[in-house]
């Protein structure tokens, strides 16, 4: 483990973005953590994982933490279930690849999602009728005001839409170290209906999925629409799907008899904002070299060499644009830096 000096970070984001890092140091195991902390105790941190759900606007002026804590194991399970841990440094797919290869299922929905174990309680990652939220059993922490490590439960983490603990009243607190995850062994619970699933797994000549056919249909659908960061810059759904009245969607539904919606309450509904998005003309617009992907308006994306402000100001147009049309308002989903 070494800290280095005034480190590019264009490797280290999946947008490509190419800031500098004062200092920045990789860390793989919990006890190096700790002694990073505790050796740069003044200094400005900024914790890195995966890199998937973020936009770097500016240079880091302080010392940027990567944690590269890896491992993964079962750690209890009975005929029916499995509990299975994995450390912060994982790579998400392909710790979801292991646990269908293991016959674990419960996750096959978050295929290919993008980033690292411990952004996902973060986030509260989810994808085509599945959340994190609902597998995962608990996760543990490092409380960076005392450096004790502490385990949170499912309800202790307060998840919600592309939402946690960890980016409300705790944010800045905690690090997540690893999570665990309750999965199936067999009477998986298969969730096929969200989406395009079920007309992949028809293209596929599938009609009785198991989690590993579920997981290919996701892929499959995925890379149709999603460009591969290795290829091209981005950080997946740049915003996030904005839930309204019930009242309000059936007044917009009157101008708008396209709009789609998933019932969210009895009185609110979930509008996609790729649909909004596109409708509002900004499908495939390029500025140069950066705008929105051609076959999902909800990526942004970096042809090469443009910086965090250009993607932010498109971020911003859009959110407006929007608002003047619609007047809904889009959040963003990725962490503005």
């Amino acid at each position: 483990m070494q800290v280095l000096q005034n480190i590019s970070l264009k490797n280290y984001n999946t947008f490509g973005i190419d800031v500098n890092a004062q200092q920045f140091v990789s860390v793989s195991s919990i006890d190096e953590l700790k002694w990073v902390l505790a050796e740069y105790k003044s200094a400005d941190k900024l914790f890195l994982g995966g890199g998937s759900n973020m936009l770097l606007t500016k240079p880091i002026n302080g010392l940027v933490i990567h944690l590269n804590i890896k491992g993964k194991s079962v750690v209890f399970e009975n005929e029916n279930r499995v509990q299975v841990k994995g450390f912060a440094g994982e790579n998400w797919h392909e710790f979801v690849l292991w646990c269908i290869e293991q016959g674990f299922g419960g996750i096959e929905n978050l295929s290919l999602i993008p980033g690292n174990l411990g952004s996902a309680p973060i986030q509260n990652i989810g994808a085509y009728g599945v959340e994190l939220k609902d597998v995962m059993v608990s996760c543990d922490v490092l409380d960076l005001r005392d450096f004790s490590v502490k385990t949170l439960t499912n309800e202790e983490c307060q998840f919600g839409y592309r939402e946690s603990i960890f980016k409300q009243q705790e944010k800045g607190n905690f690090i997540v170290l690893s999570v665990i995850l309750e999965l199936t062994k067999s009477n998986h619970n298969l969730h096929t209906s969200y989406g395009a699933i079920q007309e992949e797994l028809e293209k596929m000549g599938v009609s009785n999925p198991s989690i590993k056919n579920i997981s290919t249909a996701v892929i499959n659908i995925r890379r149709s629409k999603l460009p591969d960061p290795k290829d091209l810059g981005n950080s997946g759904s740049f915003f996030k799907n904005p839930v309204i009245a019930s009242e309000k969607y059936q007044a917009l539904k009157v101008v708008f008899p396209d709009m789609p919606q998933y019932p969210v309450s009895e009185n609110e509904v979930k509008v996609p904002a790729g649909w909004l998005i596109e409708k509002a003309g900004f499908k495939g617009k390029t500025l140069g070299n950066y705008g929105v992907h051609k076959k999902q308006a909800l990526v942004l994306v970096n042809y090469g060499g443009a910086s965090g402000s250009d993607i932010l100001n498109l971020a911003r147009l859009i959110q407006k644009t929007v608002v003047r049309i619609f007047g809904i308002a889009i959040e963003t989903e990725v962490n503005i830096l």
